[in-house]
């Protein structure tokens, strides 16, 4: 009779556990009291759950320490609700206590730490599992293998797929649904498409899953077949799916375009959209932020507007992504709207919206507006230091820059590689050698001096500031070289005039493996030019035909000046004809060629093709085709060209361009127009221009320009040989052996030497190069 009515009060109790029907469940305790039935174990456990179940979970807890007796399920019952609350100190502190335990006691505490974000100490707990020899069920797997993705820890979950296996749970929808999600997240998609292939009836988190994997691989033409694939075969739409496929739309790395909307991305996403209201799916806030995004990376903000303005509900999410969508088209002026919109309708913004705000004013250069946000910030992250470090940079704000870099370590911000980027580029591009030590050590510090892209700022910072050297030394101590590093060091020493060095490293680098880049080619062709060595130019050319880098126009502008500098005048137009694509550096240089190899007709001809073909030329063009009319004597060509610079090309003249038409003027013997340019100009105080009449006078035999030239010189600088050997030179052409005497005698008075000359010749597969001194002893210096 008493196990009929025991029957009978757990089937009452379980109607008021279904229903959360309290009131009466207390009623059925206090009857449970008074009939002598408080020590029925099942009767106790039902009256647990009714607790937990109506959140009365003081009157469980109350109840479970008074039994007398309990099983594994009160232990559960009690466990499940510690593990549902997240209160996990307590639910681990239970579970040791538990005098036995079973795979729901273990299912409980590990999905509670992954749920926890505890997805170690899962890890552990499914360890410890096995070892009690328990068999994990598809629950426990499922838990692991979620702990696995977002650990990324790949080998884990192999190892998880093995038990699977083992223990015939391969199949299983959410075993398979999880190991999908591991391997797609860890970017082994072809493990990812074989689970599919082996799903006997995948779903939408399958299908959901794959996309991401596929477009987290950049195979967004496989993760959109996934989608169509979901729809011929009828598997139901959710938010979370169209969501996924809205996430896959908004990136281009498909390389494939719409000729009406701009991208193919746009036209599929808003295919997307119609679904989207077809299956009734526009309340959904998650799917609707997500199609804003959509729109907003694809940058097509008059359709977000419409979206946004037709929410059923807005929250910070929405606002946010309407921020960083106008950030992206660098309208900070709208982007500001909508912050200020967003605040008078009541939401506060997150650290989200002040960084989308930042990256906005940064981006459209408004940094006035991108300090404020960054103020509004309590705690900026790294991130948001270095966009504004980046904006001023970018600005050319040095002094700000600077200042920032400083009140980051004051607030004690541990920089990261982008940081030390931005400030080393800073410090290389003022010489600052003594700032920048000072940035070597935080690297130190930081940790991060082995970190290439760090490293690879140093080289190019100690570069700049001509310590080669010390340049050499990070290079050598660096464990894992690439690319950028090599590049770095030969640029480092090209820079630098060390261009036999460049050669060596060049040589080292292929030695090592390593494939060069455009510019690679182009800095070591720079350095094959100024040594005039054809023989090195040729054999990168070469290899440069052979890695497919023929079509580069930097390269080809670095050929160009290579075979020009070297004399192969022919051989550089043959290329030039041949490029396909020409900027105007490539033109400069082939000008400049023509021009050091006295074809200066050829110069002039190639500068008005440059103009017909629509190329804007720069000062260096001016000073390439002034160069070419000097040296050729197209004097009239020259002052025609000069005089329509400021006219006709909005381009004005600067000390070189001054140089290149007095040197051309005068070489002609028109002294007197070159010396009423000398007194126009306002370059007087150069001694380039008064050396270049030095020069002329002594060939026109002009004495008095001659001495007016020379005494500028030598009040400029007064141990330069130069001015005291050309005027001698002049007066030793006149026979005037009086005024040699006297300007010998001013040089050793003034103690003024002449600085020994140079030649060199190339020889095979080297260069030798030998120094006059005074005394005509011969010193060479040889380069293989």
């Amino acid at each position: 009779m008493q196990g009929k009515t025991s029957l009978y009060i757990a089937n009452l109790l379980q109607s008021c556990i279904d229903k959360k029907a309290h009131f009466c469940g207390k009623l059925l305790h206090a009857y449970i009291y008074r009939i002598g039935l408080s020590s029925d174990v099942f009767l106790s456990n039902r009256l647990i759950e009714l607790y937990f179940k109506c959140n009365d979970a003081s009157y469980a807890h109350n109840l479970f320490d008074n039994m007398t007796q309990r099983n594994i399920y009160s232990w559960n019952t009690v466990l499940t609700d510690y593990c549902k609350v997240g209160n996990l100190e307590n639910a681990r502190r239970l579970f040791y206590n538990m005098p036995e335990r079973n795979t729901v006691s273990w299912n409980n505490l590990i999905s509670a730490s992954v749920r926890g974000k505890l997805e170690l100490k899962a890890l552990n707990f499914y360890d410890e599992m096995i070892l009690e020899g328990l068999m994990p069920t598809h629950f426990t797997l499922a838990s692991v293998l979620s702990a696995c993705r977002t650990l990324l820890d790949l080998e884990y979950g192999r190892k998880c797929h093995n038990v699977a296996i083992k223990i015939g749970l391969e199949k299983n929808v959410y075993v398979s649904n999880a190991l999908l999600c591991v391997y797609a997240k860890c970017g082994v998609v072809r493990d990812a498409v074989q689970v599919f292939e082996e799903m006997q009836e995948p779903n939408e988190v399958s299908f959901t899953a794959m996309m991401g994997g596929f477009a987290q691989m950049d195979r967004v033409l496989e993760a959109l077949e996934m989608f169509r694939l979901m729809f011929r075969r009828g598997i139901r739409f959710d938010s979370v799916s169209l969501s996924s496929v809205l996430g896959v739309c908004t990136r281009e790395e498909s390389g494939l375009y719409d000729l009406s909307d701009g991208s193919l991305s746009n036209a599929l996403g808003k295919l997307v959209h119609g679904l989207t209201v077809k299956l009734g799916f526009e309340s959904d806030l998650h799917l609707c932020n997500s199609l804003l995004d959509m729109y907003a990376k694809n940058g097509d903000m008059d359709i977000a507007e419409d979206v946004f303005s037709n929410l059923p509900e807005v929250s910070v999410v929405s606002w946010n992504v309407m921020i960083a969508g106008y950030g992206q088209k660098c309208r900070s002026e709208k982007a500001v709207e909508y912050f200020q919109r967003m605040q008078s309708c009541g939401f506060e913004p997150d650290e989200v919206t002040y960084i989308n705000m930042l990256a906005a004013s940064v981006k459209s250069g408004d940094m006035e507006i991108g300090r404020q946000m960054f103020d509004y910030m309590a705690c900026p992250s790294v991130s948001s230091w270095n966009a504004m470090l980046s904006g001023y940079f970018q600005l050319g704000n040095h002094e700000e820059t600077m200042k920032l870099f400083r009140e980051m370590q004051f607030r004690n911000v541990k920089p990261d590689r982008t940081t030390l980027a931005i400030i080393l580029s800073l410090l290389a591009q003022f010489e600052l050698l003594d700032a920048g030590k000072q940035v070597h050590a935080a690297s130190q510090k930081a940790a991060l001096y082995n970190d290439l892209y760090v490293a690879s700022g140093l080289i190019g910072m100690y570069s700049k500031c001509g310590k080669m050297e010390m340049a050499k030394c990070i290079f050598e101590k660096i464990p894992k070289l690439d690319i950028v590093c090599w590049n770095s060091m030969i640029a480092g020493f090209a820079l630098n005039s060390l261009d036999k060095e460049a050669l060596t490293f060049f040589q080292q680098m292929q030695q090592n493996g390593m494939s060069s880049t455009e510019f690679t080619y182009a800095t070591i062709l720079s350095s094959c030019a100024k040594l005039s060595s054809l023989f090195h130019g040729k054999l990168i050319h070469a290899q440069i035909t052979k890695d497919g880098f023929m079509n580069d126009v930097y390269v080809g502008s670095a050929l160009v000046d290579m075979y020009c500098k070297s004399g192969e005048v022919n051989e550089a137009q043959q290329f030039f004809d041949m490029m396909p694509d020409k900027n105007t550096v490539t033109w400069n240089e082939m000008i400049h060629g023509y021009a050091q190899n006295g074809r200066g007709h050829d110069a002039v001809n190639l500068y008005r093709n440059m103009i017909n073909s629509g190329e804007k030329p720069d000062r260096i063009t001016f000073v390439a085709v002034l160069t070419a009319c000097s040296h050729s004597g197209l004097v009239d060509a020259g002052v025609e060209i000069f005089d329509s610079m400021h006219r006709d090309h909005g381009v004005e003249p600067v000390l070189d361009h001054y140089t290149c038409i007095i040197d051309a003027l005068a070489r002609a013997g028109r002294l007197h127009e070159a010396e009423v340019m000398v007194d126009k100009m306002p370059y007087k105080d150069d001694p380039i221009v008064w050396e270049v009449l030095l020069s002329s006078c002594r060939l026109h035999s002009n004495v008095n320009l001659a001495k007016k030239a020379a005494v500028e010189l030598i009040r400029l600088d007064p141990q330069k040989s130069s001015p005291y050997v050309l005027l001698a030179n002049i007066y030793t052409s006149l026979g005037r052996w009086d005024d040699v005497r006297a300007v010998r005698e001013l040089m050793s008075d003034n103690e003024v030497v002449k600085d020994p000359g140079y030649s060199w010749i190339e020889y095979k597969r080297g260069m030798e190069s030998f120094m006059v001194e005074n005394n005509m002893k011969m010193v060479n210096d040889s380069f293989v």
